[in-house]
């Protein structure tokens, strides 16, 4: 029989709040985060915007001497985790059986873009002996791992913007199939540099409206012109329900299905009507053996075609619709951090009996005509809520956070 998997802890930090109790309240006061780069020097970028993170300090989590050998998005990601940690509140276990599922959609871009433009520049010998274990997507959970001596299964998910939705996944299936007993999920992005706006900007995926950086990314609205990049790192504390009621704990939610597909269409563009976006959510409800949730955190990306085969997968396969919000318009795309990031929304909209809105809902779309919690967050009890993430590559993850008993 599959073990129940609970939440006994959460982090969380991107650009409207460096811990997730500011976040949290930050993005239910329609706050916004999005603003000019300072970075790097974007001022000959077709976009100049991003949802940077402001007053972050790296030697938070990390010595003054080892901050060199972590790229951003490994810092970030310690940041998240080392909150998640404490707030589960673990004094004793058995470290061989706590494992950690990490996640980065592209890891230390930064870094990659240095270290190349130093080789070129300078010479291969002036590329830093620390470039590549500071870039790779899974040195992240080696650093948590590392750092909190957890010894049982290590695992990444690196697709795209849906990876930190299944870094959650693979962390519940390791717990329920008896591979460890605790999981730490940490998902990190933190790709907001020259390549890394220059790359999406090419394509055409990114909001260009540099002159009015608040209202910049707006989900579902008729006026949306592109996604903002964010970046920002979410973590999660999961363990049997069994072994949580035992030591105490609280418990914030349990995870009761999850459901994942692939597109097979596009290497960019989702599957027409959101197909497979539909047959993740509906792999979740069928898991969880429900028909409908209370509440959905979409995808949301403020991009034509996702924000509206999203909008169509959701009329199509839901007879009660849901109230339903993207948190996109105010701390930007976080790529594959994103899906961590929304589950602890998610999960502390359930707790707190608050919606998060969709913010810059300004001009009503005709075919996204759905119920978004436009503007103003919305108080309201609920049990379940969804969470979804979809990534190039047609790859697509849902997955339904129920309150504690």
């Amino acid at each position: 029989m599959l073990k129940r998997v609970v939440v006994t802890g959460m982090g969380m930090i991107n650009s409207v709040g460096l811990d997730k109790e500011s976040a949290f309240k930050a993005i239910i006061d329609g706050k916004c985060g999005i603003r000019r780069i300072t970075l790097f020097d974007a001022s000959n970028h077709i976009v100049t915007i991003a949802g940077e993170i402001e007053g972050f300090d790296p030697e938070s989590v990390l010595d003054g001497k080892e901050v060199k050998k972590a790229d951003r998005f490994i810092q970030l990601g310690l940041k998240a985790a080392q909150d998640a940690l404490k707030e589960a509140c673990l004094e004793d276990f058995n470290h061989d059986r706590f494992g950690v599922s990490s996640a980065s959609g592209i890891g230390g871009l930064p870094n990659i873009e240095k270290n190349s433009i130093s080789s070129v520049s300078r010479g291969p010998r002036k590329v830093s002996p620390f470039f590549i274990p500071s870039a790779l997507i899974n040195m992240l959970g080696g650093f948590v791992s590392i750092q909190y001596g957890l010894k049982g299964p290590n695992l990444s998910s690196v697709t795209a913007c849906a990876a930190g939705t299944h870094a959650i996944n693979e962390a519940v299936k390791t717990i329920m199939t008896g591979g460890a007993d605790k999981m730490l999920v940490v998902a990190s992005e933190s790709a907001i540099c020259d390549i890394g706006i220059a790359g999406f900007a090419s394509m055409r995926a990114l909001s260009t409206r540099n002159d009015d950086p608040q209202k910049a990314s707006r989900p579902f609205d008729n006026e949306r012109d592109g996604f903002v990049m964010g970046e920002g790192a979410g973590a999660l504390v999961l363990e049997t329900y069994e072994d949580a009621k035992k030591r105490g704990a609280k418990i914030y939610a349990e995870i009761i299905g999850f459901g994942e597909s692939g597109d097979a269409n596009h290497i960019t563009t989702p599957a027409p009507g959101g197909e497979g976006a539909k047959r993740a959510m509906a792999a979740a409800l069928k898991m969880a053996n429900i028909t409908s949730v209370d509440y959905i955190n979409a995808h949301g990306t403020s991009t034509k075609y996702n924000d509206l085969y999203e909008t169509i997968a959701i009329k199509s396969l839901f007879e009660t619709i849901p109230p339903i919000s993207s948190t996109k318009g105010q701390i930007g795309h976080c790529l594959g951090a994103a899906g961590t990031i929304e589950a602890v929304i998610s999960i502390m909209a359930i707790n707190n009996g608050i919606l998060p809105p969709t913010i810059n809902q300004l001009v009503k779309d005709p075919e996204c005509d759905l119920d978004y919690i436009p503007n103003t967050a919305r108080q309201v009890n609920i049990a379940t809520a969804m969470s979804n993430s979809f990534g190039f590559g047609g790859t697509n993850g849902s997955i339904i956070f129920k309150k504690a008993d």
